[in-house]
């Protein structure tokens, strides 16, 4: 895949009085010695990743200190155009499917963005200002955001593993590929379409069966179609093969946010419901369960996390309350049991068609995509920090892996987990451990159970 693979643990060995010490690793063996400096195994119990929804670090984190962030951006006519402020809540949302991602990126030079299309809600046009592309969302609207990045580690080079939209994005998130087959050297390239006349956008192996998903093949032809839903080994089956407890937390059955409706065996569709093991016994919804859980001793050691649209960040389709949704479940945790032995990913699943001045590393005709925003928030999380390497999709995944003793997804297949880096440079777990700070925010976590609006995924495109 040539994507770099990093060691198991970073550091500088020291030949002191005799004794070898290794300082600053992350990842390997699970034991501690007088020799040996403690490892990701020996002091995370936890792993919760936090996926939001369609931001860039140019976009949510503008102004943020000592990182990438840029003031203006080029368009397609060589132009500079100032990035201006707008609010989380948009009139509208921009095209963020594979097409979308080629016209931004432009082979590199990152000039494309105001060629992406704008999306008006139904029967509304004149929506969007003007250069709607080129706008940062009021740092005073994402303050809890903010309060995070600047407590514990944020990082500029997380790159979403995917060059298209929400659907692909969580698969790659829950097993590191869209590919249909282990075998398959196609990627599914964007969300699923269903049939004119099915208005229940119900996705994956329980979605109509005339709905179909366009496929990207190794030379970047997005011709072939298929029904979206695949078959190929997870994440979750390492973590069943060693009994390591999971739960998926979702806001309902049928979302392309929910990605094992579209893993068959994870899925196990009967008519327009999964019925399979996994799914019984690990996919929670609502998505509002995760705050029970915590509060009740429930917390699985890997959990995943997806908003309703409402929290989402979803241009469009929010009502501004992610840094709230975010704030109340890291909150949880902090004052809970499991702060001291708890990893939180927070991450964004893909770019939203905002602008992002960092072109990304293209490896082939579907990885990798635009930045998104990285929080790493730990008692073991470097304080204040910024991240400048490079982490994608797999780097959840391979930390996961290495916290819990396990192999890779698919053996001798280049999925996102085998080349991505492991968060080495985000901890330290020699450190004191940090003490949870809370984090302010607009509604706290009675808001969420209570909050009875309607909780969908947006039209997306």
């Amino acid at each position: 895949m040539g994507r770099r693979v990093t060691l198991l643990f970073t550091g500088l060995l020291v030949l002191t009085a005799g004794l070898l010490l290794s300082l600053g690793a992350c990842g390997g063996g699970s034991s501690t010695s007088p020799t040996q400096s403690p490892t990701a195994a020996s002091k995370i119990k936890h792993v919760v990743v936090i996926f939001q929804e369609n931001r860039t670090p140019d976009n949510l984190f503008h102004g943020l200190p000592n990182a990438d962030i840029a003031n203006s951006g080029v368009n397609s006519l060589g132009q500079t155009i100032p990035l201006a402020p707008e609010s989380l809540v948009t009139t509208y949302d921009l095209g963020h499917g594979h097409p979308a991602f080629t016209l931004m990126y432009d082979n590199g030079k990152m000039d494309g963005a105001d060629q992406i299309p704008v999306n008006c809600p139904p029967g509304v046009t004149g929506c969007a200002p003007a250069n709607p592309q080129f706008y940062y969302v009021n740092p005073s609207e994402v303050d809890s955001y903010f309060q995070l990045a600047e407590q514990y580690t944020f990082g500029d080079r997380m790159f979403q593993t995917n060059q298209g939209p929400s659907f692909p994005a969580h698969q790659f998130i829950i097993s590191g590929t869209s590919a249909p087959t282990a075998t398959s050297n196609l990627f599914a390239a964007g969300n699923p379409f269903n049939p004119p006349n099915n208005l229940s956008g119900i996705n994956g192996c329980i979605s109509d069966p005339m709905s179909y998903v366009f496929m990207v093949d190794p030379a970047g032809n997005e011709t072939t179609t298929q029904f979206p839903c695949f078959e190929h080994a997870t994440l979750t089956d390492l973590l069943n093969a060693k009994g390591i407890s999971w739960r998926y937390y979702a806001p309902n059955a049928g979302s392309i946010w929910t990605g094992p409706n579209a893993i068959q065996h994870m899925c196990v569709p009967s008519g327009n419901n999964c019925t399979g093991p996994d799914w019984v016994n690990h996919v929670v919804i609502p998505q509002t369960q995760v705050l029970t859980d915590i509060a009740s001793g429930q917390l699985q050691q890997v959990s995943w996390v997806m908003p309703d649209n409402l929290s989402s960040d979803h241009a469009l389709g929010n009502t501004g309350l992610g840094p709230s949704w975010v704030a109340s479940v890291v909150n949880a945790i902090g004052t809970s049991q499991y702060w001291s032995d708890t990893a939180i990913f927070i991450t964004w699943d893909d770019w939203g068609g905002w602008y992002d001045h960092v072109a990304p590393k293209v490896i082939n005709s579907y990885e990798f995509g635009f930045r998104v925003p990285l929080i790493v928030v730990s008692p073991y999380a470097k304080a204040a920090f910024v991240s400048h390497a490079q982490h994608d999709f797999g780097s959840i995944l391979k930390f996961i892996e290495e916290v819990n003793g396990l192999g890779t997804i698919s053996p001798g297949m280049p999925y996102a987990d085998v080349a991505a880096d492991d968060f080495s440079d985000c901890f330290n777990f020699s450190q004191t451990p940090l003490p949870f700070k809370m984090i302010p925010a607009q509604f706290d976590a009675s808001h969420f159970p209570n909050d009875h609006k309607p909780h969908g995924d947006p039209d997306d495109d």
